[in-house]
């Protein structure tokens, strides 16, 4: 139940608001502004009802005292003759006014309206902060060279309003790349409108973005706004940005030139203030030289290019997504996993991961969701994976069988992951190492060495 406080020095005006409010709320009542000051520090309080003429500490500089030190809405009470001293209040931060005497319905819908838009304006600001734990650096992880120069390059072209172009395999985490540079623009603020290019049909893909006028086509009752004019002041992010006609290409192309557009079947010229931010899984200089990709749209859209290099180029990184992974499914399904065995870590350290970042996700949500231990072990692999792994290992048998990879390659290859998990279980200690491999200390270097395997 939401708590008001009352400040008045008539015992009748607060015996008379307590009556109006206490079936709603938990009221409480002070006669003076040091008592008022004493109730608040105790903390709780949703709502302060305030006279504006009172003995000592009056209602103006008690207002003052409270705005500089609290986030609780004030409505000044106030009589007939004291109206410029409320409005005076208003300009200080206090909510609203009631004036005596008062109508017990006024008063009731001034409290709802308050609460209603208090909270409203808690939520906003939790929202915020969540939206920026989403799509802040805080859910880009990566301390490899590679991505701290993506973190680099999005801080350096949040502030412009340069068309960015984002590539990389499924899975990267391209749209989580678009979103964190729209968050740290100056258009954090106004909406971010994603729209998967792939996902909808050619047909209409036009309608999506640009909208469509009543009678454009068969079925278009009313009229449609698009994806362009939703994303007014804000971004838009046209993922797989590959996957449109020629057609379509051209409208944008026409977009990012003149910034402007028409509806479908409309002769009216619509101007929008967008950012644009691009991404494909596909190579457009390849799709170019197919004629499935306008040239001069890739120019366009090519400014800033960011190049999101797939997990299995990053592999030093998973053991610090596996543990943000973690750390959010904890809270998520309210659980408390520490951590992977060993020989989990080594697992996903190997594996290929032909879905990237988001299979790595994917799986540590699986097993954190079923597992019922503090640590996660090789047995909560879920068996597909296992047998995915196998069939790898077996084709690289296969190839080197078949002599499709040379004999000896194939061997190096196997070597080298021995002596990197020897070095891994050792610390990296050398002579341990080598002891554990049963080779010399020498060979291990030279062996290291050979492998381009770093000491440290």
């Amino acid at each position: 139940m939401k708590k008001i406080l009352i400040v008045d020095d008539e015992l009748a005006t607060r015996e008379s608001l307590r009556m109006i409010l206490q079936r709603e709320y938990q009221v409480f009542t002070v006669s003076s502004g040091p008592e008022a000051l004493d109730k608040i520090r105790e903390g709780g309080i949703d709502l302060i009802l305030l006279d504006v003429i009172m003995p000592g500490l009056d209602g103006i500089q008690l207002l003052e005292k409270i705005k500089a030190e609290y986030d609780i809405p004030v409505i000044m009470i106030t009589a007939a003759n004291t109206i410029k001293t409320a409005v005076q209040a208003m300009k200080l931060g206090a909510y609203d006014y009631i004036s005596k005497p008062f109508d017990v319905d006024e008063i009731k819908i001034v409290a709802q309206k308050v609460f209603s838009t208090h909270d409203l304006s808690k939520e906003v600001e939790y929202l915020r902060a969540e939206i920026s734990k989403t799509y802040g650096f805080e859910n880009l992880v990566g301390a490899t060279k590679e991505m701290q120069e993506i973190f680099r390059l999005i801080k350096q072209i949040a502030g412009s309003d340069t068309t960015v172009l984002i590539q990389g395999e499924s899975g990267t985490g391209k749209e989580l790349v678009a979103r964190a540079v729209h968050f740290y623009s100056s258009r954090r603020n106004k909406p971010f409108i994603p729209i998967n290019c792939a996902a909808i049909p050619d047909t209409l893909i036009e309608s999506e973005l640009f909208g469509h006028e009543k009678g454009a086509f068969t079925g278009a009752h009313n009229r449609k706004i698009g994806k362009f004019e939703l994303a007014q002041s804000g971004t838009l992010f046209l993922d797989e940005i590959a996957e449109l006609s020629l057609s379509t290409q051209s409208k944008i192309l026409r977009f990012l030139q003149e910034r402007e557009f028409s509806r479908v079947g409309g002769a009216e010229t619509i101007h929008v203030d967008v950012r644009l931010i691009a991404a494909t899984n596909k190579d457009l200089e390849t799709a170019i030289k197919a004629r499935a990709f306008r040239e001069d749209l890739y120019y366009r859209i090519n400014i800033v290019p960011i190049n999101l290099p797939p997990l299995r180029m990053r592999k030093d990184d998973i053991p610090l997504l596996v543990h943000h992974f973690i750390e959010i499914l904890n809270r998520k399904v309210k659980k408390s996993v520490k951590g992977l065995s060993e020989d989990l870590m080594n697992f996903l350290v190997q594996y290929e991961w032909p879905g990237n970042v988001r299979e790595l996700e994917n799986l540590i949500e699986r097993m954190v969701a079923l597992s019922n231990q503090e640590f996660l072990t090789i047995q909560d692999l879920p068996i597909d994976l296992k047998v995915k792994d196998k069939a790898r290992q077996s084709l690289m048998k296969n190839k080197a069988i078949e002599g499709r990879i040379a004999f000896l390659k194939a061997t190096e290859e196997f070597e080298r992951e021995i002596i990197i998990d020897a070095l891994k279980k050792t610390n990296y200690v050398q002579t341990q190492a080598a002891d554990l491999l049963g080779i010399s200390r020498r060979i291990l270097k030279y062996k290291m060495d050979k492998f381009g395997i770093e000491s440290d």
